[in-house]
């Protein structure tokens, strides 16, 4: 059977962030989402990946190839890094260009919002899902209609994926398999211009966690050192 192709998305709308711009109060709510870029090994493997699905006009969704839960109001994130999955800071990427897509009601109500940060809390700690990008890239290579991996890892959209299907918004591929670039075309979410200011994707450094309410640094919860983000 073929793959259907994916429903676009109604009820959320979309907000470009620039380089060094700065957030009004409210604009971040729970169980939003970004979309971002990065330059990693990992970042540049699932643009390429990426690139095999996505054709023509399509094409242009490969630019994202991070995605991450927002889990409060002051721009907590919660996302699958090369570490497992984290609690970091939307001030991670303040020198960098990122999209919001802000759920509206229609889409999701205060209990979906709930239910998305549970979902993305409970996930806190799992491995990130290196055999889930295999599992894809093998999918991508030869049209095979298979997912595998291991329970308890996620990717960085898989996580969002699933995440959002405690909305109103059930995915037509198993969410493990969603890329950046499928929630970037479900949303509307186009990449800026070919001129416009992209600023300085954040480089792969260290992240401590420390506490549960976190500096502007990303500081998070159990009090581990030496995790590595991907970046």
């Amino acid at each position: 059977m073929p793959q259907q192709p994916f429903t676009p998305i109604t009820g959320a709308r979309v907000k470009q962030f620039l380089p060094g711009q700065a957030t009004a109060p409210g604009e971040f709510q729970p169980g939003d989402f970004i979309l971002t870029h990065g330059s990693s090994f990992i970042s540049r493997l699932i643009r390429f990946g990426q690139a095999i699905r996505f054709h023509g006009p399509d094409r242009k969704y490969i630019w994202w190839n991070h995605a991450a839960v927002v889990a409060s109001k002051d721009g907590d994130l919660i996302e699958a890094l090369n570490a497992g999955v984290i609690r970091t800071r939307i001030s991670r990427y303040k020198e960098t260009e990122y999209h919001l897509v802000q759920l509206e009601g229609s889409l999701a109500d205060q209990h979906d919002r709930d239910q998305a940060v549970k979902f993305a809390e409970r996930s806190l700690k799992q491995k990130y899902g290196y055999l889930t990008v295999i599992s894809i890239a093998l999918s991508l290579l030869t049209g095979a209609k298979f997912a595998f991996g291991y329970d308890g890892q996620s990717i960085c959209s898989g996580l969002v994926a699933r995440a959002l299907e405690r909305t109103n918004k059930i995915f037509d591929r198993t969410p493990s398999h969603i890329m950046p670039a499928d929630l970037a075309k479900s949303f509307g979410v186009n990449p800026p211009d070919p001129g416009a200011n992209k600023g300085k994707i954040p480089s792969a450094r260290y992240f401590w966690e420390r506490t549960e309410k976190r500096s502007e640094r990303g500081i998070s919860s159990n009090g581990a050192s030496g995790w590595r983000i991907l970046g």
